[in-house]
């Protein structure tokens, strides 16, 4: 349902910082016509932890970019998906993190993957990476995240949710350089509403009716 939005935002983040989008505003505002380096998203590789529909949706754009994807799911076994050139079970992490220029956090929160990006799986990343979380707030131990972008432990982050929301004034990632803030409004596109309610309509409810299996159903042993 929102998984293309998201996977626009995925992209957008990862230009973001990859063209430094801040120095252009900056420049733009001072009228100052100088010319810097950027960075490609071709050759890059992009990690998917949690990777669903809103995680295919984002390796899918990031392959016409010419990304590498990585991806991490719970049942890994026997997966395969055009768009992820390489896939990891749960314990892959380190690796997948390690391997990342570009990190997105599309997974659920459940006390399995609460508090999974720990301040040690954060130290596992390069310096030039870039975390970004579409999934919930408390998938990142916010502590350790503010901490990696204060002493440059990784470049930067673009973040759509937090552990606390609305995200308190005082939080230091109001001011931090390096990170894209959003108010938890990337899947609110104007007719998220109506597609929400056409699905349950036309898709869930007459196969609830007549007994059949349910499209996109919850996992509630996985929390």
């Amino acid at each position: 349902m929102f998984s293309s939005t998201l996977a626009e935002y995925c992209m957008m983040a990862c230009s973001y910082f990859a063209k430094d989008l801040p120095r252009l505003m900056l420049q733009k505002k001072d009228a100052n016509w100088e010319q810097y380096p950027v960075l490609e998203l071709r050759g890059a590789t992009l990690g998917v932890v949690g990777y669903g529909d809103i995680g295919r949706a984002s390796a899918k754009l990031a392959k016409a970019y010419g990304m590498r994807v990585l991806g991490l799911k719970r049942n890994a076994s026997s997966f395969s998906d055009p768009y992820c050139d390489q896939v990891y079970g749960m314990e892959g992490l380190e690796d997948l993190m390690a391997e990342s220029d570009y990190i997105l956090i599309s997974t659920p929160l459940t006390d399995q993957t609460r508090g999974m990006i720990s301040s040690d799986i954060l130290s596992k990343c390069k310096p030039s990476a870039v975390i970004i979380n579409v999934g919930r707030g408390p998938i990142i131990d916010e502590e350790a995240l503010i901490d990696a972008l204060q002493n440059g432990k990784i470049k930067g982050a673009g973040l759509d949710v937090m552990t606390v929301e609305p995200l308190p004034k005082e939080s230091p990632l109001w001011k931090l350089d390096n990170v894209l803030l959003s108010p938890h409004n990337m899947d609110m596109t104007l007719t998220f509403m109506k597609e929400s309610t056409e699905f349950f309509v036309e898709e869930n409810l007459p196969r609830f009716v007549r007994g059949e299996q349910l499209l996109n159903p919850v996992d509630k042993s996985a929390g």
